[in-house]
């Protein structure tokens, strides 16, 4: 299996995580701010099959400055960083302004041009609107980056049909398996199966039947057998699938 976004730095004990997870694939951590860049790298460099992602999350854009744009430069070269975000725009929690969102979107998929890297995308709107998910499409429209997922992907069609049309991956996280997101299982089950990957932004968005605890890689499980019966798939073709596509997507060597 892989976990293609989790948070090992935030997790509680990110080393019993790594222990459950050990005969993964593949796990990509991902930093949202300098601290967190430098603990992401850490946790790939110690374990062999664990990958980083770098980057400035858009509720942290107001710290881009020129410092912090040398260091995501000096740290996207390094050589256990396989993406670059997660970026995009994120109007839930007025932490940073639209323009100040798109700058650091615009630096973060520079980089990933420039160093051949995935850009791993971040969007969320108030509920009930969808002013992100337009931020993004009308970005994507105009700049066409090259390799690129949508982290979390919630089911928004226009998002989906933009994705689809450039290329870009859907990663699909517990939200999948929540009851009440009978729509997401639907647009699921129609994906193109060579775009989706499996994640749990852990120790975020905790799948069933773990909900109320925090989530943690292992139960990416919960998400992939959610996913291989709405294809009408053994679970180990769905496994074989997903993994597949995120070694291309990130290009890692299993």
């Amino acid at each position: 299996m892989t976990d293609a976004h989790t948070h090992l730095d935030m997790q509680k004990d990110p080393r019993a995580s790594l222990r459950r997870a050990a005969d993964f694939a593949a796990i990509l951590t991902v930093g949202i701010d300098p601290r967190r860049n430098r603990k992401a790298i850490q946790f790939a460099e110690e374990n062999e099959n664990v990958y980083a992602a770098i980057g400035l999350h858009p509720t942290e854009a107001e710290l881009l400055s020129p410092e912090v744009e040398a260091d995501l430069k000096a740290l996207a070269a390094h050589p256990r960083v396989r993406a670059v975000g997660e970026t995009g725009f994120d109007f839930y929690w007025d932490k940073a302004s639209e323009a100040a969102q798109g700058k650091a979107l615009d630096l973060q998929a520079e980089l990933a041009r420039d160093h051949g890297h995935a850009l791993v995308f971040h969007v969320r709107s108030k509920d009930g609107e969808d002013r992100a998910e337009r931020a993004l499409i009308a970005w994507l429209e105009e700049n066409r980056p090259p390799r690129f997922v949508l982290h979390a992907f919630s089911g928004h069609e226009g998002l989906l049909e933009a994705a689809l049309d450039l290329g870009g991956y859907l990663s699909l996280a517990g939200n999948l398996t929540h009851r009440k997101k009978k729509r997401l299982r639907e647009i699921a089950r129609t994906l193109p199966k060579d775009r989706v990957v499996v994640e749990t932004d852990a120790p975020f968005i905790t799948p069933e039947p773990k909900r109320g605890r925090d989530n943690q890689p292992a139960y990416v499980l919960y998400t992939l057998a959610e996913l291989a019966e709405l294809w009408e798939l053994p679970f180990h073709e769905a496994e074989a699938i997903t993994d597949a596509n995120a070694e291309r997507l990130f290009r890692w060597k299993r």
